[in-house]
């Protein structure tokens, strides 16, 4: 196509890729092609709406909204190959390739959102008969209806335009205050020799009470040292911006408009359900400061917390970190994780050689395929730390599964990443596990149209998925598959009832912090617009609203939350703004339907029936992670459970109740 040409006609973005299952080149990607492509994607995509607008034709799904879901192929190509090195592989000239491309996507989106000719057709389509249209259809149409009236199709075209300013200017500052906090994350490194993702372990094993004080310190006050990192004035720039944004579109605060399409609905529901979360957590947490005490002979402060509760966690359970770690070697965990998906999913996994990666010294590429030998997709592993990449785990999409114009389908392509060492601690084998739950809700999808694809689905169900595969990560059944250490040696099956054992030890603690950090995003984001009127100091502010925060929801002074504010990147960097709760909500899900699991599959005996597990699995997988978001959350949530969600089971899983 002319748009091709008019770029640069070697750019590998610009043409047909010939590499095996349509990996990205990355050998030949260079970083000067970063903005050329999106140019020519945004000038592509901007050339098909305006074909789908000037149909002559009567809108239907057809002609109106089956080719929207299937423009702008070359920004799905271009943003799916940045997004990932962005996080991983950070570069001054990716970040200024970033800071270029910020204000062109933003402009681009904004012409889409407000393109009130596509609007015209879609509300025609949307408001005319549906019951010709499969499900899928009907919740892809919903989608595009809904997002139009969120992002701001009906506001006059002044306040079209000062909305455009500013979703710009918060893409820019969300891309700053990321960042800044892998700055400040590699600043920790260089001042204490561990990674951030290394501190939770460097805690518990620190004797010099000092050092853990100035670890807990500087962990913690990242991006508020007032050097050229801090987020201070940034964070209350974006939280300002956020509640104009919310204004402008007709709600009182951010977190109305942020939870007006979710499973939630409302800030008061997920208030109350934080709160009452918070309250079983303080009260188990209390009862963890007695035990530790008792060990420490002296009050416990926020740095001690993790010294000695692997105290009282090895006087309880005999269990220590050092005896696990030989048997979890991370080939070892990904072996097991591929040999639960197996087993359950009936899904196969094959490393490829040769195959582009984008750091070939530490990415690992599988394919994977189906019983009947048909392509599931091409699943990525690049697990460990480096200064380029930022902190903690994720999953990402390079490509979306979905059905091109022809009815071919296209399989996707998943990226896990972490920043994990070489043997691994339980926390650790659960993250592993978690984010691979990710990934099968990617790679196992069956849909036709990629707004519904995969992990298209609202936040507060999204991490239903990767916390149930969690369940899996230490049942004996599997253990005795992968946990294997260096001289072929089963871990112990005493090891394992410890491991079993100790896996709501803490969990007070654990709770607490989620809960308080979950209530710090919410009421950061249930703000109003004047609030931020009189703020001079932005570091004072943040200081005293944190205080008052934590005051106000009942927090101990023996724990913070589990992000303070200035490196919270999760609401400021990477959309979970008024969303952090979702991981507490989506464990009401993941357990009770796991407990679903336990009732039926497993004997009187304690003993799974692995054909009943892999049939209930099957069912689990053609529900759930088949249907990505073709269908409204707790319908589905219902037609497998065959009732409403029982928060008991996640209560009882953190043993915060009997």
């Amino acid at each position: 196509m002319a748009v091709a040409l008019t770029a640069c006609h070697q750019n590998p973005f610009l043409q047909e890729w010939s590499t095996p299952y349509g990996i990205p080149p990355f050998d030949k990607i260079k970083t000067s092609d970063y903005i050329p492509a999106i140019k020519a994607g945004i000038e592509q995509q901007q050339a098909e709406i305006d074909a789908i607008v000037a149909n002559p034709e009567a809108p239907t799904f057809e002609n109106t909204i089956a080719p929207l879901e299937l423009s702008g192929s070359i920004l799905s190509k271009v943003l799916g190959v940045l997004y990932n090195v962005s996080e991983t592989d950070q570069t001054p000239e990716i970040d200024a390739a970033l800071e270029e491309a910020i204000p062109l996507l933003t402009d681009h989106s904004a012409a889409i959102s407000f393109n009130k000719g596509l609007y015209k057709r879609v509300a025609a389509v949307y408001h005319a008969d549906q019951s010709g249209l499969t499900r899928e259809q009907q919740m892809v149409l919903k989608k595009h209806f809904e997002d139009f009236e969120r992002e701001g199709i009906g506001l006059p075209d002044d306040l079209q335009l000062r909305l455009k300013e500013i979703d710009n200017e918060l893409a820019l500052k969300t891309q700053k205050i990321g960042n800044n906090i892998l700055a400040e994350s590699n600043a920790f490194k260089e001042k204490f020799g561990i990674s951030v993702s290394e501190y939770p372990t460097a805690m518990t094993t620190t004797e010099d009470r000092e050092l853990r004080k100035a670890m807990f310190e500087a962990y913690t006050s990242r991006g508020h040292n007032g050097n050229e990192n801090d987020n201070c004035a940034l964070i209350i720039d974006v939280l300002r911006l956020r509640a104009k944004k919310a204004n402008l579109l007709g709600f009182e605060t951010f977190a109305d408009y942020q939870l007006a399409d979710k499973m939630a609905g409302t800030p008061e529901t997920v208030d109350n359900f934080l709160s009452e979360i918070m309250k079983a957590a303080v009260k188990s947490a209390k009862a963890e400061i007695y035990d530790m005490e008792k060990i420490a002979g002296h009050p416990i402060e926020p740095w001690d917390w993790w010294y000695y509760a692997e105290k009282v966690r090895k006087a309880k359970y005999d269990l220590d970190d050092e005896q696990i770690r030989p048997y979890f070697k991370i080939d070892n965990v990904v072996k097991g994780i591929f040999t639960c998906a197996h087993t359950l999913y009936g899904i196969n996994f094959e490393l490829l050689k040769g195959v582009p990666s984008y750091n070939p010294k530490v990415v690992k590429t599988y394919k994977i395929t189906d019983a009947d030998g048909a392509l599931v997709g091409i699943f990525t592993t690049d697990y460990h730390p480096r200064s380029s990449k930022r902190g903690g785990a994720w999953m990402n999409n390079i490509r979306e599964q979905y059905f091109d114009a022809e009815g071919n389908e296209v399989r996707p392509i998943i990226v896990n990443v972490g920043n994990l060492p070489e043997y691994l601690s339980v926390d650790d084998v659960q993250t592993v596990f978690h984010e691979f739950g990710h990934a099968l809700h990617g790679l196992l999808t069956k849909c036709h149209y990629q707004s519904v694809s995969g992990t298209n689905v609202t936040r507060d169900f999204v991490e239903m998925f990767s916390q149930f595969n969690e369940n899996w990560a230490f049942q004996p059944w599997l253990l005795e598959q992968y946990a294997i250490n260096d001289k072929g040696e089963v871990i112990p099956a005493e090891l394992v009832s410890k491991i079993n054992g100790a896996l709501k030890f803490n969990q007070g603690f654990m709770t607490t912090e989620l809960a308080a950090a979950s209530i710090l995003d919410m009421t950061w984001h249930e703000l109003k617009l004047g609030d931020f009127a009189d703020v001079k100091d932005p570091a004072e502010a943040i200081d005293f609203f944190e205080a008052a925060t934590c005051i106000s929801m009942g927090l101990i002074k023996e724990i913070v939350p589990r992000y303070r504010t200035t490196y919270f990147n999760h609401i400021f960097s990477s959309g979970y703004c008024a969303g952090y709760y979702g991981y507490l909500w989506s464990e009401v899900l993941d357990k009770d339907a796991f407990s679903i699991f336990e009732q039926k599959c497993v004997g009187q005996d304690g003993q799974w029936d692995m054909d009943k597990t892999v049939e209930l699995a099957r069912v689990f997988k053609a529900t759930f992670l088949e249907r990505g978001g073709s269908e409204e959350p707790m319908t589905l949530y219902k037609s497998f459970a065959g009732r409403e969600p029982d928060s008991k089971p996640m209560l009882r899983g953190r043993g915060l109740i009997n």
